[in-house]
């Protein structure tokens, strides 16, 4: 029996908690011996969660038992934090995901992009980001996205064009594409709450620890001018610092056709999809306005696609990352939870807002935000790092004076943008920067530089507009 468990990984993470429970005798007066344990045991699994000896399923399960047995919770309040409505938005739109790949729509689509506006190298980079921003409010893995259906086209395509890193001649085309489809994928995770699985986490983090109603909407509207501006800047700014040798594809067009032809006529199973799919963002966008729930509106729209046949349950059965979400999610989100009503997190963000009291509001969010997005080279994963540091970060954010409301939303958009670090960051860049098309000085090096006019247009242009939609 082949043994897939990497032991000695697990040394850093109980090494780590160790220490935390040794140093309990001088933890602060003002924490409970529970507080301090299950800020051992929230460490130990996150940092588990990055050297990753098993699955972060697993690992989450072994963190939950550790609650248990420690007493820092008792099994009924954990068994219900797998109820959570917000993390049953994400399993249920992982479904809905399957849906745009099992039908083929999500390829279509795609190769309507290309078809319509691929003559140039430039355009078509504008046409694969056009197609994951139209994917991206109904699907939660932005991983899903990136390597179910954008890359394979990619891919194709680029070797269409004789882009092969094989060949030596991955600079002609697919580094480009590969590169701005990372690009426009985070930015795109960033603009809907439903986009990547940590923006729901991020809304219930916000309620739970600061009161804070963030709704599908007000997450839309507010970015919707700076994920719009960065859709159009981004891929102009990689195109300039690291552009094709081939600028024009008049071939991709007839690339495009082909492919559709042998795809044939829209079936039907796909024109249920589109309609599902219209229905799905109609309730999220007028959800508030009409009382139906977020999660109440991926549940029927998960009873359509199986009442019209699109998926079956053996669909729902296979689809592993939706069940694996679910497991290390809910435990996830419970630890967080368990932080704040034990008072560890009221505790730190206290103490951190005291250590930055002689800073005005402003300087606070921004050195908080700097901190959160560069440390992200520590994570392998952006919704870990969610679940690590999003409720602390905006309790700070909070007790400094800064609008509740406006905090939560910044640090849930840098929450997607900071995967703009390593090729570990998040889902897709592993599978993006494994195709081999960008060496790993590069991929770090562009990642920086773009980092930082993220930071200038979702700080700087979206405060402004956040401003004048009355949000700050």
């Amino acid at each position: 029996m082949q043994n897939s468990i990497k032991y000695r990984k697990f040394i850093l993470p109980l090494i780590i908690g160790i220490i935390i429970c040794a140093l309990t005798p001088i933890k602060p007066e003002s924490l409970s011996p529970q507080a301090w344990y299950m800020f051992a045991i929230f460490v130990t699994t996150i940092v588990a969660c990055i050297t990753q000896p098993m699955p972060i399923g697993a690992v989450s399960i072994l963190g939950f038992t550790a609650m248990v047995l420690t007493g820092v919770t008792d099994i009924k309040t954990a068994v219900a934090g797998f109820g959570n409505n917000s993390i049953w938005l994400i399993v249920i739109a992982f479904f809905i995901s399957r849906g745009f790949v099992k039908t083929g729509l999500g390829r279509r689509i795609a190769l309507q992009f290309v078809k319509l506006f691929g003559k140039r190298t430039l355009g078509l980079a504008y046409s694969l980001v056009g197609v994951d921003l139209i994917l991206a409010p109904a699907t939660p893995s932005n991983t899903a996205r990136a390597g179910g259906i954008m890359f394979p086209i990619i891919k194709s395509l680029s070797e269409s064009f004789d882009s092969d890193p094989k060949q030596g001649t991955e600079r002609k085309m697919g580094a480009f594409l590969i590169f701005t489809e990372f690009q426009g994928n985070l930015i795109t995770a960033a603009m809907f709450l439903t986009a990547m699985a940590g923006n729901p986490l991020a809304q219930n983090l916000a309620e739970s620890t600061a009161h804070i109603n963030i709704t599908w909407m007000n997450w839309f509207l507010a970015a919707l001018v700076p994920g719009l501006v960065s859709l159009i800047v981004v891929p102009y700014i990689i195109y300039k610092i690291y552009p094709p040798s081939i600028k024009k594809t008049p071939n991709a067009k007839h690339w495009a056709n082909d492919e559709l032809v042998k795809m044939g006529k829209i079936s039907a199973a796909e024109k249920f999809m589109i309609v599902i799919f219209i229905i799905s963002l109609a309730f999220w966008v007028l959800g508030s306005l009409i009382h139906i729930d977020a999660t109440l509106t991926a549940f029927i729209a998960l009873s359509l696609l199986l009442l019209t046949g699109v998926l079956e349950w053996k669909d729902i059965l296979n689809e592993t990352g939706a069940w694996n979400t679910l497991v290390w999610f809910s435990v996830l989100v419970l630890m967080a939870d368990r932080l704040n009503k034990l008072g560890f997190i009221p505790w730190l963000s206290k103490l951190i807002a005291e250590s930055l009291g002689h800073f005005n509001w402003p300087i606070v969010l921004i050195i908080l935000l700097v901190f959160y997005f560069y440390s992200h080279y520590l994570f392998a994963s952006a919704t870990a790092h969610v679940s690590a540091m999003y409720a602390a970060l905006l309790g700070v954010a909070v007790a400094a004076g800064a609008p509740p409301l406006y905090s939560a939303l910044m640090l849930g958009f840098f929450g997607n943008l900071l995967a703009s670090t390593t090729h570990y960051s998040s889902g897709p860049a592993p599978i993006l920067y494994s195709a081999g098309y960008i060496t790993q000085k590069r991929w770090w090096t562009m990642n920086f530089i773009l980092g930082i006019v993220y930071f200038i247009i979702w700080i700087g242009l979206g405060s402004v507009w956040m401003k004048l939609i009355g949000i700050l």
